[in-house]
């Protein structure tokens, strides 16, 4: 092959690209690097750097695509010669995203700008956004925009699975905000059990983040069961003026993130026409919200590093912000309505749940809570997971006009 059929620039056709097993994203780094024109070679998912590192090509450049920095580039540090450049990426999607246009993190750790500049050439064919940020910067910014959001839709899909029920086939989980809820757990329960299980535990901005979210679904649900109405509505209605900002200085912009025209078009039941979807006080929404204030973020500040699932959860819980009549309805059911309150019961055992696992720090105890769920939900996977691409692609495409 010739630069003129691959697209490679002269001086870089000898160039090897190799890769040491990362599962799915691997897979698709390697697919997209080979139809580029670029040499790949796939090692086996076991082998480690400190098995590989010590003998890496002299004036190598080596890289990794994790989720989490910190143990990666330590790893890379202790193992790798000096004379070898260390750049890191990490793509922000999973892999049945397109990577056009979605965001791309380089990170030049230790590297020359000729090495840089070499590493951002291969990595053009995935045609997505650079976006470049520190190791550090990069795992704080991975957990603001997807550890609590993993943990709101594991806590969802293992609730579901304890009232062994499969949510669309009841009059609940009907409607937009509900089609999200379910087409995003059934996506992340889907995919390989430790896709999530290094993100949560490894990185310690992530672990502090999905144990308060725990705390944040336990204190509103102890408010629910207690009555405590305006107690309730004040915590929440503080913790929207944090993120959200006033109604006389929002955040949020004046187009919403999401339209329910779109969401309604990706609902894995059938519902009647005339049939209005049962009450829902959103636990999962008001927590997510309570968690991002009492560790103050705000969610927009990272939009240009976001996840599509990050962007999907950030969209309807401001869809359900937004309206002041749809807030105090789910503010109104939590505190009269008892008819799902074992359903949030048994939301807020899985959300301590998961937090106490991340807590202990053991993969093999996040695997089996995992797996155990994936199991369940795995009869439907086929449907679920062609109904929730479908509704991530058009509501990407809604978010780009």
């Amino acid at each position: 092959m010739t630069s003129n059929t691959t697209g490679i620039p002269p001086g870089m056709e000898n160039f090897i690209v190799g890769i040491i097993g990362m599962g799915d994203m691997g897979k698709m780094y390697a697919r997209r690097l080979s139809d580029a024109g670029w040499n790949v070679e796939a090692a086996g998912i076991s082998r480690v750097v400190a098995e590989y590192g010590p003998s890496t090509k002299q004036n190598a450049i080596v890289g990794g695509q994790t989720s989490c920095k910190d143990p990666e580039i330590k790893a890379f540090e202790d193992y790798l010669p000096p004379d070898v450049d260390i750049v890191s990426c990490h793509s922000l999607h999973g892999p049945r995203v397109d990577s056009r246009d979605q965001p791309l993190v380089l990170i030049k750790h230790r590297a020359s700008e000729e090495s840089f500049n070499k590493v951002e050439t291969v990595l053009r064919c995935l045609q997505s956004k650079h976006v470049y940020l520190t190791a550090h910067e990069h795992d704080r910014i991975t957990a603001d925009t997807q550890a609590v959001t993993h943990a709101a839709f594991l806590s969802m899909g293992k609730a579901w699975h304890s009232s062994r029920q499969f949510p669309w086939e009841g009059a609940r989980y009907v409607g937009g905000i509900e089609n999200v809820k379910i087409n995003l757990t059934m996506r992340i329960y889907s995919q390989k059990w430790h896709v999530y299980a290094g993100l949560a535990i490894l990185n310690p901005e992530a672990r502090k983040q999905i144990n308060q979210y725990a705390e944040s679904v336990t204190e509103l649900y102890k408010l629910m069961l207690g009555g405590h109405h305006a107690e309730l509505r004040d915590r929440v209605l503080r913790a929207k003026e944090k993120v959200f900002g006033s109604d006389d200085n929002p955040k949020w912009a004046d187009k919403p993130l999401l339209r329910d025209a779109v969401l309604d078009q990706f609902s894995l039941g059938q519902r009647a026409a005339d049939l209005a979807p049962l009450p829902n006080n959103h636990l999962s929404l008001l927590a997510m919200v309570d968690c991002w204030s009492v560790l103050g973020i705000v969610p927009y500040d990272h939009m240009i590093c976001s996840t599509p699932l990050f962007r999907l959860w950030l969209g309807v819980t401001e869809h359900l912000f937004r309206s002041p009549a749809r807030l105090d309805e789910a503010l109104r059911v939590a505190v009269e309505d008892n008819t799902f309150r074992s359903d949030d019961l048994e939301f807020t055992f899985a959300a301590r749940g998961w937090a106490e696992c991340v807590g202990i720090g053991h993969f093999e105890t996040w695997k089996e809570r995992f797996v155990n769920t994936q199991r369940f939900f795995e009869p439907r996977f086929a449907q679920a997971i062609e109904v929730g691409n479908a509704m991530v692609k058009a509501v990407l495409e809604s978010t780009k006009s």
